[in-house]
């Protein structure tokens, strides 16, 4: 099959499929399509030659929409290409559209998106996770083997779970920021999901490195993650917080994971048990210190410069304000009007700054930890996916979705979610490898060897023609 003719198939397939799932907020086929004759005409050997891949709607792709899922950008289309997008275009990577997201990052579920839900593949009832649903739903149904996400929270690793697929966040620093419209500067990375350990490794090696458009970036080699894989795990240590597997786990989860950890035991790893006793916190200090980097990040949106601009605005107040109310949905108002609290005279110490305290805590939780074992395994959420609409009503219980990811992004540490089993509903259950710093080529390589000896079989209601 020629690179055009396969880029043909997968456009048809989302062109197909988003009907039902509501994965793509733009399916690109004529920039695919020229793009793919492009790569064909390509001398030399690109290590992504013609691999179709779809982006989360929030990372700046040149001359496409950048909506961020929100109706404050639904005009917006990006003036150039994030660094993430620009060594993915150079390896001959070919961008097939942009995916539906919760408006800025913010939710769980991807039913916070200005354009409708993404529905699960699994079943179209419940949802796909979130924020990165849209992509989730893009690699589960088929569409796509590879697809770009963020994750600020758990914003890839969760939908990963609720899906079924791989699904990664780097260390902090390790893949560039540029182009990636902020929600909390301190705890976002680009993340990728893949259909396998291979496909996410492949298009790690691409993006990560240093960036000096990006002074978060670090200089840290790259190793060679493809040929890392399959290695054999006898003697990794992996550490089992157990005090995370108590209150408020699903039954299903719970033994689908316990189970991951005797099968890793049979694969030669040694358990070890380990405590992390901030991680309690987490979720009350990432809803303080996120809430607050969004509210001033997104001052940034008020009708002037770009994007969506209220009408029938007398003076430039008013116009700000009717802007930033008809543009905004909900989730995002609740989250700047948190953020500005805990910032304001008066409270930034009760909170923030007592945030950023116990946020040190954690990091040297973890530094203790990884003192005792190569990397921790723990469950990436706590239910399976969750019906539409369930926790719409109850901010909380949403917000409580990603108890098990949230602490990753505080120490700055990568994560993986791996499929480890089935409910007894039939659907996808993820468990979760944090690893230390800089230890992606670990982790994608533990992924790699229990998705070969312990595959999720099963296949999602919705699946494209192969």
């Amino acid at each position: 099959m020629t690179i055009r003719s396969n880029i043909e198939k997968v456009l048809d397939n989302a062109e197909k499929l988003n009907g039902d799932l509501n994965s793509f907020l733009s399916i690109e086929r004529e920039h695919a399509l020229n793009r793919a004759d492009e790569v064909s005409r390509s001398d030399g050997e690109l290590p992504l030659k013609g691999l179709p891949i779809a982006i989360k709607d929030v990372i700046c792709t040149q001359g496409m929409q950048t909506t961020c899922g929100s109706r404050i950008l639904s005009n917006y289309k990006a003036q150039y290409d994030a660094t993430a997008i620009k060594r993915l275009k150079d390896a001959g990577a070919v961008i097939v559209g942009k995916t539906n997201m919760d408006e800025f990052a913010m939710g769980s579920s991807n039913e916070n998106s200005a354009y409708g839900p993404v529905k699960n593949p699994w079943d179209p009832e419940r949802v796909p996770g979130g924020s990165s649903g849209g992509s989730a739903a893009a690699v589960a149904s088929g569409v796509v083997r590879v697809s770009l996400g963020s994750d600020t929270g758990g914003s890839v690793r969760q939908p990963a779970a609720f899906c079924g697929i791989i699904g990664l966040k780097p260390t902090y620093g390790r893949i560039s920021r540029y182009g990636l419209v902020a929600f909390a500067s301190s705890l976002d990375n680009i993340g990728i999901f893949g259909q396998s350990s291979k496909d996410v490794a492949e298009v790690l090696e691409v993006i990560a490195g240093r960036d000096p458009q990006d002074s978060t970036s670090a200089d840290v080699p790259v190793p060679s993650l493809v040929g890392s894989l399959g290695n054999d795990i006898k003697g990794k240590r992996l550490g089992v917080p157990r005090s995370w597997f108590g209150e408020g786990l699903d039954v299903d989860v719970r033994e689908s994971v316990e189970t991951a950890i005797e099968n890793f035991r049979s694969l030669g790893a040694e358990i070890v048990d380990i405590e992390l006793p901030h991680a309690k916190y987490g979720i009350a200090v990432y809803y303080i210190i996120a809430t607050a980097e969004a509210s001033s990040n997104l001052a940034r949106f008020d009708g002037v410069r770009y994007g969506f601009r209220a009408e029938e605005s007398n003076e430039l107040r008013e116009m700000y304000f009717k802007t930033r109310e008809e543009g905004f949905g909900p989730e995002v108002k609740r989250r700047i009007m948190l953020g500005t609290y805990v910032l304001s005279s008066g409270y930034y110490d009760a909170y923030y700054a007592k945030a950023q305290k116990v946020r040190t805590l954690l990091k040297q939780d973890y530094a203790g930890a990884f003192t005792k074992c190569d990397a921790i395994l723990t469950p990436t959420t706590p239910t399976v996916a969750f019906k539409l609409g369930e926790k719409s009503d109850d901010p909380l219980s949403m917000y409580l979705n990603d108890i098990y990811t949230v602490s990753a992004n505080m120490a700055g540490v990568p994560g993986v979610s791996v499929p480890c089993g089935l409910s007894k509903s039939g659907l996808p259950i993820g468990m979760q490898l944090i690893g230390n710093f800089w230890s992606e080529e670990l982790l994608l390589n533990l992924s790699s060897v229990y998705e070969s000896a312990f595959p999720l079989n099963a296949r999602p209601k919705i699946f494209a023609d192969q």
